[in-house]
Order: C-alpha cells, then structure tokens, then sequence
C-alpha cells in the first residue's frame, strides 16, 4: 500500500511549536484511508491562527481545512466516517457542534466528543480529528 504525504513541513515552520524540530504532514493518504491531521484554528498555511478565545471561529477554520486537506488527497468531505472532537470546556460544545454540523449535514459520521483539560497551546479551545475511506469506484489515483 503506497503512502501518499500532503502538505509535507516541519514545526520550524509554523504557528505552533516552532522550537521544535519534527517532520509532519497535514493529511496521509494510505491506499483508500484518509488520516488528517488534528485541525484547530491553525490556517491552511499553517503560519496563523484564527478564533482565539472563539471556539466557534476555530472549528469554522478546522472544517475548511478538513474540506481542503480531503481533497487534496483526492477525498471529499462525504467519505468522512469517523470524527472525534475535543472541546476544553463543556459548554463550548453548544458552539462547536452547530459549525460540524453544517459542515457534515446528511454524511452521517461516527462521532466521538471530549472535554479535556487543555490542547496544545492555551488560545486552542477546540480540535477535530478526521478519517476518511474513499470509495473504491473513487479509489484509483
């Protein structure tokens, strides 16, 4: 199975963790699987950040992003099947889930929600994980 990485960098580069010396990548395709990268309010370019204090922003940010990086990979937001959230504070779920929620209308994903006590950085309040399949009629590159 080949591994297709997307959007290739490092931490040096970025928004977050620039004293950091680490290889990553925004979204892997792996033979039809989609991994992406946690998205939060870290812009497509990774150089900004959009939302802080605005957990509504971040994940209208996160889901644009997720719309992009699925593409790149030759995915769409459709073959989304699982999703899971972290939110650190219960009532921004109340927030978060309104902006998913548009984003995902009539996809149906399976969805696992947390609150946790904090996420990478402080001005990070919400971020979202996603998995695609692409369907086989879709799988050739």
């Amino acid at each position: 199975m080949s591994h297709t990485r997307i959007r290739k960098g490092n931490t040096r580069d970025g928004h977050h963790f620039s004293e950091f010396d680490f290889d990553t990548c925004r979204a892997v395709r792996a033979g039809n699987l989609v991994f992406l990268q946690g998205q939060t309010g870290i812009t497509l370019d990774g150089k900004d950040f959009v939302g802080e204090g605005d957990p509504a922003a971040q994940a209208e940010n996160a889901m644009r992003c997720v719309k992009t990086f699925l593409e790149e990979a030759g995915s769409r937001i459709e073959d989304i099947c699982k999703i899971t959230t972290y939110v650190t504070e219960l009532s921004y779920r109340s927030l978060v889930y309104p902006v998913i929620a548009r984003h995902l209308k009539g996809v149906h994903v399976v969805s696992t929600g947390t609150v946790v006590k904090a996420l990478a950085t402080p001005e990070i309040d919400f971020e979202i994980d996603v998995f695609a399949v692409v369907p086989e009629e879709r799988a050739a590159p």
